[in-house]
């Protein structure tokens, strides 16, 4: 909840024409603004081929008297192409649960978005050895009932609860190690090529002077940016470092 609708169009066109201008490779670039923007941003973007329309969050129902709610069909109508569905203060701050959240991916999915769905554990769980059984019950609560053909269309974004803002990060071992649970939990689950398809991103204070050791990492393929993505030339930074590592 960043920026008003005038300060998010500045920041969307600046990263937009940075990615245009500096950025050769093969990457997507997925920007998430406040609903309020969503629309404007895309039109902005229309002609930026690496960048993408996302939303941070959508309703688990499909239309009703649920006021206040944006539901995914909605977000498809004005050009939305991902939606975040999961992200740890709406599990945390708004009480979503795995079945909710289950929901929201399959309306996501029913309406061609793609869901970029996070999971994640809290430095209790972790510290209680419980980070792997955690992490594992997300997905299989929200994901497990997806179709081998459903699942590829979604991004998985991990999300340590207790690397968000505290100071503490990640290391680039402990982020692999998450990363790599998550892809053999879904190799499990489906078959060896889904996994390898999905990508799965990094999203614990993730910025330009980290970013390039957990990218690094076999099993991370790109990063979920909160506050560093507020300041363009930082953000664009990030997305530089990421084109390093892509084939």
């Amino acid at each position: 909840m960043n920026t008003d609708y005038f300060t998010g169009m500045k920041l969307a066109s600046e990263v937009s024409n940075m990615i245009n201008d500096e950025i050769t490779s093969e990457v997507t670039v997925i920007l998430a603004p406040p609903f309020t923007h969503l629309y404007s941003i895309g039109q902005l973007i229309k002609d930026a081929p690496k960048v993408h329309l996302s939303a941070q969050n959508c309703g688990a129902e499909l239309s009703g008297a649920f006021t206040g709610e944006v539901s995914a069909e909605m977000l498809k109508s004005i050009g939305a192409e991902y939606v975040i569905i999961g992200h740890s203060e709406r599990r945390h701050l708004f009480g979503e649960d795995n079945a909710i959240i289950e929901k929201k991916v399959k309306n996501a999915l029913a309406l061609s978005l793609h869901p970029i769905f996070c999971c994640g554990e809290t430095l209790t769980e972790r510290n209680s050895g419980r980070h792997f059984q955690i992490i594992n019950s997300q997905l299989e609560e929200a994901l497990f009932e997806l179709t081998e053909n459903e699942i590829k269309n979604v991004v998985i974004a991990y999300e340590p609860v207790w690397a968000i803002g505290t100071g503490v990060n990640a290391t680039p071992h402990q982020a692999q190690e998450m990363h790599q649970i998550i892809r053999n939990s879904i190799k499990d689950r489906f078959n060896s090529s889904t996994s390898e398809s999905i990508s799965i991103l990094y999203g614990g204070s993730c910025n330009s002077k980290n970013a390039k050791d957990l990218f690094s990492n076999p099993d991370v393929d790109g990063g979920l940016i909160g506050g560093a993505s507020l300041k363009s030339r930082e953000f664009v930074d990030i997305v530089k470092i990421l084109t390093g590592f892509s084939s």
